[in-house]
């Protein structure tokens, strides 16, 4: 009999915590604040659902020099991949946003998770020192996490 009586305590206890730290996140974070935290790419994104995740994260950018070329590999996560929805491509920008080359992805990658692909071969200004790469969602455009790289010259 003793013990039931210090359950009780104990589960109404957890019972308000519980509901104390439900409340307080819906409070804490409006819609507008988890539209931009879904953008940003952080590392917080990891912790999303793939129904809310709007943006691929590209995750690893490898260039690569030929001469005056380049090439990237880039490694692309996008746990919503479907055949109804997928990464669709990337971008290689210069840190003032110039588009210096961009490659489409043809069908969706759900069975392989990262994935990598290496681009055609594209040109880059001598006077650029470093390239962003961003991935692309076939329903919302480029966002996501992006992945900086050095110009190895």
């Amino acid at each position: 009999m003793r013990r039931r009586i210090m359950f009780a305590p104990t589960i109404l206890l957890a019972a308000a915590l519980l509901a104390s730290c439900a409340g307080s996140s819906e409070t804490e974070q409006s819609p507008a604040t988890a539209e931009s935290s879904s953008s940003t790419g952080s590392a917080d994104d990891a912790s999303q659902s793939a129904d809310s995740q709007e943006f691929p994260d590209v995750i690893d950018a490898v260039l690569s020099a030929n001469g005056d070329e380049f090439t990237v590999a880039v490694t692309i996560s996008s746990p919503y991949d479907s055949a109804e929805r997928y990464a669709d491509g990337w971008r290689v920008l210069t840190t003032d946003g110039d588009v210096l080359a961009e490659h489409q992805l043809g069908h969706d990658h759900a069975n392989e998770q990262p994935f990598t692909r290496t681009s055609s071969a594209f040109a880059i200004p001598d006077d650029v020192m470093e390239v962003i790469v961003e991935g692309r969602d076939q329903e919302y455009g480029y966002g996501g996490a992006t992945v900086t790289v050095e110009v190895p010259r």
